[in-house]
């Protein structure tokens, strides 16, 4: 039976990257994966397609307790060092907005090259491998500090990298296990939410956003914080799109949040202006020419309802004002989020105070690592947690 100098927790990712790094420098690598297969997440991700990177990767893009902890991983393997293996392994990708890399044909591929990668490097692959237990020998005369225990058996090695992933979407197998080892060995584990998820709400507002569902518009949503100019989808259950996931991040329950249905536009400026030149237009009429006819007729009913068969000429214009005010910076008050169900990545985790920013191992217990989302570092929308899963499993990769 082989005998093995590192395990790792979790065939995603952060995992495979580690494994095949590790692999690369000689050392004798397991990965255990709980689940049927490796890299769910991976396969699903950026509708099939997988967004595997960004080309603009900066701190500013992460959030974590210490916003200083995630710049040597990342300087020390880049986007560039992904998009070469990508490029190694012959696979087309092209670049969406805002520096987003997707392969042109399956997220497949991103899959196969790992595996391929950790295949090379002479590392074995175990799936249905739920860990049950992980403890620390004390003083082992041969180096082999952990004992680690499946269903079917029992390794003791030097090394322990924890890959487990977070609390997201659990039908691909997110799971509280990293969490509970780390507090386990005594590591201080932050709370724990939903990151890039979708905000719900209750009463008028669920039934507008259900009326609208489908609609799609590009917006500027804010917290008081940070904001975003993307897209907002409308849903059944609330707001989705690219601008709620990211501001998801930044949102803390009972907050409200701002949206600027016309970004970039001085409408106080505008709608004097459509007054002037255009007296007798209706307002809902001129708006069409911005946003969904459906969304001006569903806005019109809540904002300016008296004054909605008058043309512009009667308008005072601090009546034109206010709805500039209300059309600029909606106000809303989320009830919620979908949850883990359908967040895409776990916000907080294992503290990286308990970590070295170098190699992703303990302080505390030598030979144990911590990489990718298990942690306290989550990434912005667009390839960045992938990066962030390959920097991070990289580093600890070099040194497990």
């Amino acid at each position: 039976m082989p005998d093995y100098d590192v395990i790792i927790i979790g065939g995603g990712a952060a995992g495979l990257m580690c494994a095949l790094t590790a692999g690369g420098r000689g050392r004798r690598v397991l990965v255990l994966e709980r689940s049927n297969k490796l890299g769910k997440k991976i396969l699903m991700s950026g509708g099939g397609r997988c967004n595997f990177t960004n080309l603009y990767v900066e701190p500013d893009n992460f959030l974590c307790r210490n916003p200083h902890f995630v710049k040597s991983a990342l300087s020390r393997y880049t986007q560039w060092d992904f998009i070469s293996l990508v490029e190694k392994h012959g696979i087309a990708y092209h670049e969406r907005k805002h520096g987003e890399l997707f392969c042109d044909e399956s997220s497949k591929q991103i899959l196969a090259l790992l595996v391929a990668e950790c295949q090379q490097a002479g590392v074995s692959l175990l799936t249905h491998a739920a860990v049950e237990s992980v403890t620390a020998e004390q003083n082992p005369a041969d180096g082999k500090r952990f004992k680690l225990t499946t269903a079917e058996r029992e390794y003791r090695v030097e090394s322990v990298v924890v890959a487990s992933g977070g609390l997201s979407i659990p039908t691909l197998g997110g799971s509280g296990f990293g969490y509970e080892l780390a507090r386990q060995f005594g590591l201080e584990v932050l709370p724990t939410r939903a990151g890039l998820v979708p905000f719900t709400f209750s009463g008028e507002m669920k039934d507008l956003t259900s009326d609208l569902s489908g609609i799609a518009v590009e917006v500027c949503a804010a917290t008081e914080s940070r904001s975003f100019t993307e897209n907002m989808l409308f849903t059944h259950r609330g707001l989705s799109g690219p601008s709620m996931l990211q501001l998801s991040n930044y949102w803390h329950e009972g907050e409200p949040i701002f949206i600027d249905l016309l970004t970039g536009t001085d409408l106080q400026a505008e709608l004097r202006r459509m007054k002037r030149d255009q007296p007798r237009s209706l307002l809902r009429t001129l708006l069409v020419h911005s946003l969904p006819k459906s969304l001006v007729l569903a806005l019109q009913a809540r904002i300016w309802p008296d004054w909605a068969e008058r043309p512009l000429a009667d308008y005072p214009d601090l009546e034109l004002d206010r709805i500039a005010d209300q059309l600029s910076r909606w106000r809303l008050k989320p009830s919620g989020t979908e949850g883990y169900r359908t967040a895409e990545v776990t916000l907080g985790g294992v503290s990286t105070d308990e970590l070295s920013s170098k190699t992703m191992e303990s302080h505390q217990h030598p030979g144990l690592y911590f990489i990718g989302e298990v942690m306290d570092v989550t990434g912005h929308l667009g390839g960045f947690n992938f990066q962030w899963a390959w920097a991070s499993g990289a580093a600890a990769g070099s040194y497990a």
